[in-house]
């Protein structure tokens, strides 16, 4: 099972390729049909905003995990 830390990398990481694909985004689907390209556009920002709705979950997970966390912490 992957670590809270490592799902909040990971979906970081997808929000900003989608982020940064969003012009390259429009250059693919340029070929295609008006709808087609609106469908295509629309899929990709659902995406990002569900990544981006599934980090603030993950965020709060931590922030409650961390705080209800018994373990001992390393000595500095």
């Amino acid at each position: 099972m992957l670590s809270i830390h490592t799902k909040i990398d990971r979906t970081q990481r997808l929000i900003r390729m989608m982020e940064e694909d969003a012009p390259l985004l429009a250059m693919r689907v340029a070929a295609l049909s008006p709808e087609r390209q609106k469908s295509a556009k629309e899929y990709a920002n659902r995406l990002t905003a569900h990544a981006r709705a599934e980090l603030e979950r993950l965020i709060q997970e931590e922030s409650i995990w961390d705080h209800n966390d018994p373990s001992p912490q390393a000595a500095d």
